[in-house]
Parts: C-alpha cells; sequence; structure tokens
C-alpha cells in the first residue's frame, strides 16, 4: 500500500475582532483550529500544540583585555509569560515506531479544533524591538512512524491594554524653562521657552495639541520644534542598552531677534506605533514630547513632556474634563475663561399645566399599584425644581469660597 502525502498543515485562529486579525489580551480564550490537508492515507502516532510567549533581550558589546587582546560578551534575559501543551490526536510518547495506537487520516482537508486561555495576570504586549522583542505563537507537531516530525507555528498578537481615561493619564503636562547665549565676554539676552499638552494618554492616531511660547530675545535667529521620541530600554545581566528613535516631529516658523511666536494648540499626529510597555521587567517601551528650540551653534533649549500611548481611547466625559482643566491651568497662555453660564428653562416651559393636572389622576389601571412607594413617585413626578436665582442668597460665603479658588488655582 503506498501512503498519502500530506499537502497543508497549518494554524488558523478564531479571531475575536471584524479586523480578522488575531489579537488577544489577558484572560482571552485563544481558539483555533489545525488544519491538515492530505491526499491519500496517513497514519499518525500523534498531533499536538505548544503555545508560548515569551520576553527576549540579546546583544552583544566588544571588550578590549589587553594590547591585543578582545572578546565578546553576550547579553541575554528571558521572560516567560505562556506555555500551554495539548495532544489534539493520539498520546505523549513518541519515541517508539510500533504500528500500534496510530490514528488513520483519510483523503481531504480535516480540522482539529483546540483552545486554550491566557494568563489572568498582567502579559507583555507583543513588541519588535531592535535588541528584544516579546512574541506569542501556537506551534503544532504532526508526528508519524518511521518519518521526521512535521512542524507548523503561527504568531498571534497580545495586547495589555493601557486606558488612558484615568486621572494620571488624563493630567496635563508643562514646562517652563530659559536659556541665556554666551560668546566670549558677550552675553546676550535670554531665549525662553513654556510648553504644554491637554494630558499625558493617548491612542495612536491622535494629535496631540501643543501650547507653547517661545521668545527671543537673543541676537540668533532660532527655529521652534516639535517632536516625538520612543525611548526603548533592554535590560540584560545588570546592564541596560537603550535605543531611541523619531517617531513624528514638527518645525515652527523661525523666530528673529525680540521677536514671540505663540503655538495656541499646534497639531501633531501620532502615526501608527507600538503601545508603551512599562511592566515587563527586561524590555520597556516609552514615550516623549519633545518641545524645543533650534539655536545654531549652540545646545538646543528643549523641554521633554512623558508620553503614554495606550490602547482604550479616550471617552467623551475624560475628554470633557480634560478640556476643563486645561482652560484653568493654561491661563499663563492667555486663554479666556468660559462665560458665565446662562439660567436653565423654567418649569412652564417644560411641564404644561394640563399635563400637572392630568398626572393628578391615577389611572384606574395602576389602582393595584398604590402604596406608599407608588404615592411618594406619583406626588413629585411633576413637582417643579427649586427656583433659580442669579442672585446668591449667601454672598459672604460665596466670596469666601472665591476667594479661595483664587488663591489655589492649579495654574499658579
Amino acid at each position: 500500500m503506498v501512503l498519502g502525502k500530506v499537502k497543508s498543515f497549518t494554524v488558523s485562529y478564531d479571531c475575536l475582532n471584524d479586523s480578522n486579525v488575531p489579537v488577544f489580551s489577558s484572560g482571552d480564550c485563544v481558539s483555533g483550529r489545525v488544519i491538515i490537508e492530505v491526499t491519500g492515507e496517513i497514519r499518525v502516532k500523534s498531533l499536538k500544540i505548544h503555545a508560548k510567549g515569551f520576553a527576549k533581550v540579546r546583544w552583544t558589546e566588544s571588550r578590549n583585555a589587553g594590547s591585543n587582546t578582545a572578546y565578546t560578551q553576550n547579553y541575554t534575559e528571558e521572560v516567560e509569560y505562556l506555555n500551554h501543551k495539548d495532544i489534539l490526536i493520539g498520546h505523549e510518547r513518541d519515541d517508539d515506531n510500533s504500528e500500534e495506537g496510530l490514528t488513520t487520516i483519510h483523503s481531504g482537508r480535516h480540522e482539529y479544533a483546540f483552545s486554550l486561555e491566557l494568563p489572568q495576570t498582567p502579559l507583555a504586549t507583543s513588541f519588535e524591538g531592535k535588541h528584544g522583542s516579546v512574541r506569542y505563537w501556537v506551534k503544532a507537531e504532526l508526528h508519524r512512524p518511521w518519518l521526521l516530525p512535521m512542524k507548523t507555528k503561527k504568531e498571534f498578537t497580545v495586547f495589555e491594554h493601557i486606558d488612558i481615561n484615568t486621572p494620571l493619564l488624563l493630567s496635563p503636562q508643562a514646562g517652563t524653562k530659559d536659556k541665556t547665549l554666551c560668546c566670549w565676554f558677550c552675553t546676550s539676552g535670554p531665549i525662553s521657552l513654556s510648553a504644554k499638552i491637554e494630558r499625558k494618554g493617548y491612542t495612536p492616531g491622535e494629535s496631540i495639541q501643543i501650547f507653547a511660547e517661545i521668545e527671543n530675545c537673543s541676537s540668533r535667529m532660532v527655529v521652534p520644534k516639535a517632536a516625538i521620541y520612543q525611548t526603548q530600554t533592554f535590560y540584560a545581566k545588570g546592564k541596560m542598552k537603550e535605543v531611541k528613535q523619531l517617531v513624528a516631529n514638527l518645525r515652527g516658523e523661525s523666530l528673529s531677534s525680540g521677536k514671540t511666536e505663540t503655538w495656541s494648540g499646534k497639531m501633531l499626529k501620532i502615526p501608527p506605533v507600538s503601545p508603551s510597555i512599562l511592566d515587563c521587567s527586561i524590555i520597556r517601551v516609552e514615550y516623549s514630547l519633545m518641545v524645543y528650540v533650534d539655536i545654531p551653534g549652540a545646545i538646543n533649549l528643549s523641554l521633554n513632556l512623558p508620553l503614554v500611548i495606550g490602547t482604550i481611547p479616550l471617552h467623551p466625559f475624560g475628554s470633557r474634563t480634560s478640556s476643563v482643566s486645561s482652560q484653568c491651568s493654561m491661563s499663563w497662555l492667555g486663554m479666556g475663561l468660559p462665560e458665565r453660564p446662562e439660567a436653565p428653562p423654567s418649569y412652564a416651559e417644560i411641564v404644561t399645566e394640563e399635563q400637572r393636572q392630568s398626572s393628578l389622576d391615577v389611572p384606574a389601571a395602576r389602582e393595584e399599584l398604590d402604596g406608599p412607594l407608588f404615592a411618594y413617585i406619583h406626588e413629585f413626578r411633576f413637582q417643579p425644581p427649586p427656583l433659580y436665582s442669579e442672585i446668591d442668597p449667601n454672598p459672604d460665603h460665596a466670596s469666601r469660597t472665591e476667594e479661595r479658588r483664587l488663591d489655589t488655582c492649579p495654574s499658579r
């Protein structure tokens, strides 16, 4: 009898999203199928899967140990997040080639389902860096007698979600710096820079609104600029390796001596980048916004504002909170206070007299609901709210409260 052949051997995932891309998070169930397509019949000892996830760091440094001696030092480290094995066909032992316990797979296409649950503990987000990576995959192995095992592997993506709708990531980031240029015994005026952004947390695709003021009292022509940087930090054997990459940048107008430029919400868009990785012990991925003044012939004047790139975008409530706090704390850039709110509509404009009178008659169909609770709800259903007044009934108390607020304004 002529044995059949394996035409294709692949791993496929049941995706949880509309984009048909296998993306999961901690605690999710990863399910899929091992697909085998054969021509003729084949006999199989076992079909196994092995799911694994780990962060790995590796780099090499060359060192001199003398005038004619040099050696290479390797730095490696690994952290395991997932290690799961399962048998879909057959048994555990594959070291014998006996004909007992074999499974026959007939000609055609066959699918074998698998599933596993990711750990509930925080996982590192999938990442590919210069000196390290975070990877997750499922590998399938097909064992047959008298033949080498067939292997196939397919990766899947894990996102450890970062919700930017938290007080820490919604807080504004700001800073101020100045610099005085010197040339031998001559001293020119200072260059000052103040910059602020509405919050610390953003998601890819959003635009950062930059509020800044640059004053050039020096004798040189300067250029204000802004840039987003990604910093990858790798740790192994007590050593650290850092890689800094430019993500996005913008350029302002050249500023001559004695001139001032103000950015009233200059937009810098965040391109598709990996989320921040903050909880992995051997790999960190961090972001920062650098607002700086390019000074020819001198060290640039720069401000670094930390950023966190998250996965859960800003909710409408978070957006409102952020903008209100920004208006208060950005007063140094000349932003005005919000106008005085208008009085709410009167009770008569919302509830007519006919509606109120009709509500006083309890429908016959609801007589069985009579009781203390229903009477309470019915009594207050159409009662008007307290009268609105633009005159504070306690002016002394209000003035003292307003004075305390002005003394503790965060913009000071």
